[in-house]
């Protein structure tokens, strides 16, 4: 019932948005783990504004390993939670240099080991740089699944991503995380959804019509 409901939701989801695709703009595994980093607790748009000039300045791991965090923090300084973000960046820089030669590790166990990483950041990774089908929960993840009655209002985000999973098939894993995060960036907001007309009224537990 679960799974047919899943389909369902994806089919109309994907008629909505066929193009969803992580925002967050990068051009190598590297880059992206920055970014990933760089999100939590701040909007995809404004880690775009910040990783050009960051980039640029320290081009890969062993770059920004030996970077200042006073000079990291000033380029990062508009994202939220800067001080921790600059020293957690350049301390997984280093565990990149040290322990992976430089190179983003592709397992889960390995990446939530880095400073910073955590069990979203790892899943954005595994999903956008070697797809690897995983389901990772955000706020906007976290709240349509709550929404739509896949997860209950007080489910961790752990138990959230493995309802998900259940719920899911597991060749959709990747495009329904970005398929519910571009529902819940465009339509579904936290404050004011746009529940006029939705296509899946007929299966959110919130009714706010």
């Amino acid at each position: 019932m679960i799974m047919k409901k899943a389909d369902e939701i994806y089919k109309i989801l994907d008629e909505m948005f066929p193009n969803a695709h992580c925002e967050l703009i990068h051009k190598n595994d590297f880059e992206l783990a920055c970014a990933v980093a760089l999100s939590a607790q701040t909007t995809d748009e404004r880690v775009n504004m910040v990783t050009p000039k960051l980039f640029e300045r320290y081009p890969d791991a062993y770059a920004l390993a030996s970077a200042r965090a006073e000079d990291v923090e000033e380029i990062i300084a508009t994202v939220g939670l800067y001080h921790n973000k600059a020293a957690n960046l350049i301390a997984m820089a280093k565990e990149l240099v040290t322990r992976y030669g430089g190179k983003v590790p592709s397992t889960k166990e390995e990446l939530v080991s880095l400073p910073g990483v955590g069990r979203k950041t790892a899943n954005v990774i595994l999903a956008e740089a070697f797809a690897v089908p995983a389901f990772a929960v955000d706020t906007h993840v976290s709240r349509i699944a709550k929404r739509l009655g896949f997860a209950k209002k007080d489910d961790s985000i752990e138990m959230i991503e493995k309802k998900l999973c259940r719920a899911f098939k597991k060749d959709k894993w990747i495009k329904a995380h970005h398929l519910f995060i571009f529902f819940g960036r465009y339509r579904c907001h936290a404050k004011k959804p746009e529940c006029d007309g939705c296509p899946l009224s007929a299966y959110c537990k919130e009714k706010r019509h």
